[in-house]
């Protein structure tokens, strides 16, 4: 029997990449979309077949018993929407951030827990090509991490000049790069570190006359004073994605789909790691991610929901402490486990 999904906000990443993904599931079908915005309800009605469209989510949670809830709307809204749908015994899988603040955070973590519902948040750059080579390098031949480096640079928040952008601008919707792109770089950080963050400094920027925070350095600290650090900018002159990973045998530079090792002896090899043609919404890295939640119901894989857990709650507590870091002048503020 399938599994019967809904989506909360059908904006641009629900249409392009979550219901392509989806779609790769012969067990699930997406039967009920909720949005409050017209335009978006039709879209969702000329996307899927037979799909039935609410203005209201409680409506919708209430009329349709899914299995699970898929939250895509604005930042903002996720933990509202997260905790109703587990109280309606609805699993749960949130589009990041999972939600805005720690207490929020833990709450919904311990609703799931008792009700016996998955909740896991949408951490598809572990599935890009690139990273998850980077990782296998990190088990293998390059060993542990000494240092870890990551760039996010852009030329402007994505879907610039569309509605998809709006909420990225909107302090009131979580807006911010911190959250756009921060959360996607704190978990690959506990990811390819293998291990929670200790502390964290940083300093942020904002355009003349704007509130979200639209550039960040940001420096972390992990167990046996292993450093990563990153860069975020909307203000680039070009869009780049890149990364470099230091272990005790040498170092991998990551360059969009290529990357190179580079041992002590000075001896480089060359690796590609290119993932299929695809547009900035990753249809198919939420595929993989969709595959994993549908694990986790099925199968019970309660390891696989913790570990998910985890990096989300590391990449809040790591956006959390970076804003009250910039407060403070780039202070190191320690992060609570």
């Amino acid at each position: 029997m399938k599994l019967r999904g809904g989506i909360s906000g059908f904006g641009a990443v629900a249409a392009q990449a979550h219901l392509p993904g989806w779609r790769t599931r012969p067990d699930v079908e997406i039967v009920a979309v909720h949005d409050p915005v017209p335009e978006r309800r039709h879209l969702a009605l000329r996307l899927i077949k037979g799909v039935r469209v609410y203005e209201d989510l409680a409506l919708m949670l209430a009329g349709e018993r899914l299995d699970f809830l898929d939250v895509a709307s604005p930042p903002a809204l996720h933990a509202r929407a997260a905790r109703a749908a587990l109280e309606a015994g609805a699993h749960v899988i949130v589009e990041k951030p999972l939600c805005l603040d720690l207490a929020e955070f833990d709450a919904l973590a311990v609703l799931a827990a008792a009700t016996g519902r998955v909740l896991m948040c949408v951490h598809n750059w572990k599935h890009a090509a690139a990273y998850r080579l980077a990782h296998a390098m990190v088990s293998g031949e390059l060993g542990p991490l000494r240092y870890l480096g990551l760039e996010r640079s852009r030329t402007e928040p994505a879907g610039s000049g569309a509605s998809g952008a709006a909420w990225r601008l909107d302090p009131s919707l979580g807006g911010g790069i911190l959250i756009d792109h921060g959360w996607h770089v704190f978990y690959l950080m506990h990811w390819l570190m293998g291990a929670p963050p200790l502390e964290v400094s940083a300093c942020l920027g904002s355009p003349a006359g704007e509130v979200v925070d639209d550039i960040a350095d940001v420096r972390v600290r992990f167990p046996g004073d292993r450093i990563a650090y990153c860069h975020l900018s909307w203000r680039a002159p070009v869009r780049r994605t890149a990364a470099v990973l230091f272990g005790e045998p040498g170092v991998v530079v990551l360059e969009g789909d290529r990357a190179r090792l580079t041992d002590r002896s000075g001896a480089a090899r060359d690796f590609t790691a290119a993932d299929a043609p695809d547009d900035s919404y990753h249809a198919a890295w939420f595929a993989a991610v969709s595959a994993e939640f549908e694990s986790a119901i099925d199968r019970g894989d309660e390891q696989l929901a913790a570990i998910n857990l985890a990096e989300a709650r590391a990449a809040l507590a790591l956006i959390t402490g970076a804003r009250r870091s910039n407060l403070a002048h780039g202070t190191a503020i320690s992060i609570t486990a």
